[in-house]
């Protein structure tokens, strides 16, 4: 362990994440569908990454494709955590999954994959019942929305985002 804590907000954005009460439209606009942790600048906790988000209420104004939007959220040269709120279908049903993504590009410092990769079981700890986690190693893992599929339930997905694979 690196002695890292994680930020109350992060774990706040969380929950927020994984209650999926019955809410307003207006609330449910507000949801986070994709947030970043990043490491603060004094590499002592794991805050909520500011401006680096997908609201529910951008898809379709804003962001048309949530899930490339959310690639492009990620920096290529240094690593991350993430959460991504997938929707996607089987054969027999529509489903919703939270994915803990721990984002650790090959041309990130050493040092910060160092950290992250210590750390990283601080953040897992706060993430009570996440069932999908993925470590992603470059954009090439993580560009293709079908590896998302196969992550979250193998060949049986087929679609992901409203998009067939």
């Amino acid at each position: 362990a690196s002695g890292v804590t994680v930020n109350d907000e992060v774990i706040k954005v969380f929950n927020d994440m994984k209650v999926r009460k019955s809410s307003t439209q207006e609330e449910i606009k507000k949801r986070k569908k994709a947030v970043l942790f990043c490491l603060s600048d004094d590499k002592k906790q794991i805050i909520v990454e500011e401006a680096k988000q997908i609201l529910v209420g951008d898809i379709g104004d804003t962001v048309e494709d949530p899930y490339t939007s959310f690639v492009k959220l990620l920096p290529l040269n240094d690593c991350r955590y993430a959460l991504y709120d997938a929707t996607y279908e089987t054969k027999e049903s529509k489903k919703e999954d939270l994915v803990f993504i721990f984002w650790a590009p090959e041309c990130a410092p050493l040092k910060s994959k160092m950290i992250y990769a210590s750390s990283k079981d601080a953040i897992k700890k706060k993430f009570t019942g996440i069932k999908h986690e993925w470590q992603v190693n470059g954009l090439d893992d993580i560009k293709d929305r079908s590896t998302l599929g196969e992550k979250l339930g193998g060949n049986v997905v087929v679609s992901l985002e409203g998009r067939p694979l």
